[in-house]
């Protein structure tokens, strides 16, 4: 039998309550999933310092969520999980949680979210678990439903683990179908262990895909800082989150823009530094 979990058993049954209770227990595996995150929330490119409602697809243990959270967005999940969702109605997540098929549609109103992002489900959607299951029709009727609910000229980014190439192509083709423009963003792709396929997908006519990491030597320095600030939050999301508005809260958001192309001032020994107050 194939080591890949889509694989062993249809997801509902696969993250039962054993395997979900690890989104809880297992700090490597929350690392992982939080960088992911904060990875496809970067790839959205969403508007500074303006709320944005999100939706997150195979949201889980609500892990890719409290990064939504963190940055100030608001989010709705959906996964078809009971389990999973369970976990995080215990975390106590602040995102609204949906159980649901994504193969069967998104049962949201046009235009209901600023974006889209998914972590490690896709691939599930390649399946057929069922003898009514056709992987093309099921990935059709998702995206096609995606499009309707998401704002003109948003983006939905996608981290999945694609078995090969044909798969790749049955999940683009149905997706360009729909009406998406995009495609594939392959961060660290020389490197076995660090990389990872983001399907960046956008609603407003085709645009120029987001830089990949770790292509050239000039971009493998910046991504080392950020995968060792993005352990250092893992911490911080274990013992209690850096206060907004903090140096190190200031720091990774310079870092976020960076990213993002967009431009940002040097980093200084006055980062974050209080200035004196004024009354007016």
């Amino acid at each position: 039998m194939s080591g890949r979990p889509e694989h062993q058993a249809p997801p509902e049954i696969f993250y039962g309550e054993d395997e979900a209770r690890k989104y809880t227990r297992n700090t490597r595996m929350m690392e992982i999933q939080l960088v992911m995150a904060e990875r496809a929330v970067e790839l959205l490119c969403l508007p500074e310092d303006q709320p944005c409602h999100i939706i997150d697809l195979g949201c889980g243990s609500g892990l890719s969520g409290e990064t939504l959270t963190e940055q100030g967005h608001t989010w709705t999940g959906v996964d078809i999980s009971s389990a999973m969702l369970n976990v995080a109605k215990e975390r106590e997540v602040e995102g609204d949680l949906v159980l649901g098929d994504l193969g069967q549609g998104l049962p949201f109103r046009a235009g209901a979210f600023d974006g889209a992002i998914s972590i490690s489900a896709l691939q599930w959607l390649c399946n057929a678990d069922q003898r009514t299951h056709n992987p093309a029709k099921r990935l059709y009727k998702f995206f096609t439903s995606l499009y309707g609910c998401l704002s003109r000229g948003s983006r939905a980014v996608f981290q999945f683990y694609p078995e090969n190439s044909s798969q790749v192509e049955l999940i683009t083709s149905q997706a360009m179908k729909a009406g998406f423009t995009g495609g594939l963003v392959v961060d660290y792709p020389n490197s076995t262990k660090a990389k990872k396929f983001f399907l960046c997908l956008m609603t407003g006519g085709q645009q120029p895909l987001p830089a990949a990491l770790g292509v050239d030597s000039r971009e493998e320095a910046p991504s080392h800082v950020a995968f060792s600030q993005k352990r250092d939050r893992m911490k911080q999301l274990r013992n209690g989150k850096a206060p907004k508005k903090s140096r190190d809260w200031i720091l990774e958001k310079k870092e976020r823009r960076r990213r993002q192309g967009k431009e940002t001032r040097d980093d200084s020994k006055f980062t974050g530094r209080k200035r004196p107050s004024h009354v007016w």
